[in-house]
């Protein structure tokens, strides 16, 4: 079940798309720089871990889906307890969870900065407070919840490098925090804008973002 929120904002962009060009996937033409700071590509194949957040989980999960090395992308809740972890809960705004992706990727084929670049540059805007397209409230917030002190310290640093290029209008408010726990969604969130291409918030909100990775990053661009 979709939640009063989010069915009102669909019918909102129904009724006015084309006010709508504001919208997350929307919001960047540059490619960001790629980070100073970044571990090394590894020399055999494993697997790693990472889990952001930045608005809907349908159109985060959808971009990463289609970046090359990366092998799962799991649309789920960070930032709350388990008793919480539920989408009817988490759309209250009121748990501490925000709505997040795990992206499981092989090391030896794409870099954690390199999907940090993905994650600023076309899956979001950072420069939103609770806030992404259509949607607002804490369980939408940017988001980066580190695993290792190796990733909080390539977070931070590129956050730094981006402000001092002033790529963005705006300062960047993502939070750089530790992860204490993922919790999966539920099945009908996952793999939601593949099996809903043509609803309507997909249409305005998520597909631009995934164009947009095409466009700005055809040698991560992988199309499943």
């Amino acid at each position: 079940m979709i939640s009063f929120s989010r069915m009102s904002a669909v019918l909102l962009i129904v009724a006015f798309a084309g006010v709508f060009a504001w919208s997350a996937g929307d919001k960047a033409t540059t490619v960001l720089p790629s980070p100073a700071v970044d571990a090394a590509i590894s020399a055999s194949k494993g697997e790693q871990t990472v889990v952001v957040a930045g608005g809907c989980f349908w159109g985060i999960q959808a971009v990463f889906q289609h970046v090359k090395g990366v092998t799962d992308a799991t649309s789920g809740y960070s930032g709350g307890s388990a008793k919480t972890a539920e989408y009817e809960l988490v759309s209250t705004g009121e748990t501490g969870h925000a709505e997040s992706v795990k992206i499981t990727y092989d090391p030896s084929q794409i870099t954690y900065g390199e999907l940090l670049r993905v994650f600023f540059s076309v899956a979001h805007d950072p420069t939103q407070l609770n806030r992404q397209g259509p949607d607002s409230g804490s369980q939408y917030r940017s988001a980066i919840f580190y695993n290792s002190d190796e990733q909080k310290r390539i977070a931070n640093a590129y956050i730094v490098q981006l402000e001092k290029a002033r790529v963005f209008p705006r300062p960047i408010v993502t939070q750089v925090v530790p992860l204490t726990a993922f919790y999966p969604a539920e099945a009908y969130h996952q793999d939601y804008a593949t099996l809903h291409p043509d609803n309507p918030y997909i249409v305005y909100n998520d597909a631009p973002k995934v164009a947009h990775l095409r466009q700005e990053f055809p040698e991560l661009y992988a199309g499943r």
